[in-house]
This record gives structure tokens, sequence and C-alpha cells, in this order.
């Protein structure tokens, strides 16, 4: 899905990404995923410490994700011109933005 979007990541920026993009690393040098256990192995503890650093990173992402969610445009399935997506996404995130200072 994520090949299909067709969305371009700058080289210089770094993506940390969950176990759901797997098959980034391959498009994305320095993309940044956890590590996942197999099932005769478990995860040694410095990976079990890189999953936790990784994971604090990505929950800041993740709880604003959440934040905007809660306008019913972004929860739901978008149903209106995809060229205005932009500018009302924008918007909503001015007024997170915004709430945020007050």
């Amino acid at each position: 899905m994520f090949k299909e979007s067709k969305v371009h990541i700058s080289q210089h920026s770094q993506a940390i990404v969950d176990t759901g993009y797997q098959g980034l690393k391959r498009l994305h040098d320095k993309s940044l995923m956890p590590k996942k256990r197999s099932k005769k192995h478990s995860l040694a503890k410095a990976d079990k410490r890189s999953n936790q650093q990784l994971a604090s990173q990505r929950v800041l992402s993740e709880h604003i994700i959440g934040m905007l969610k809660r306008f019913k445009i972004l929860a739901e399935r978008y149903r209106n011109r995809r060229k205005r997506f932009g500018l009302r996404f924008n918007l909503i995130a001015g007024i997170y933005n915004y709430e945020l200072l007050c």
C-alpha cells in the first residue's frame, strides 16, 4: 500500500516505523523498524532496549495522529475531492497547533 501511494521520503530524513512497513527498508535505507523475535528464539536484551527506544520516539507521533483523528473527516474514509485533502488536513493541523499554544 505504501508503494502504491507513491509518497516520496527524502533520503536525508529518517523514518521510524512499526512492523507494518516491513518492505520499506528496501525503498528507504534510513528507516528504523523494531526487531521481531522468531518462533524459536527470543530477542536479546540489546534488541529489546532498542525496540523500547524506537517505541518511545514513535509514541509522540502516534498520540498526535490520535488527536487529529478526533476530527471526523480524518477518522473516517475521505469522501471529498482529493485535491482539497491537503488544505483540509493543514487546517485541522493548524487548529491542533493553535490549541497547543493556548
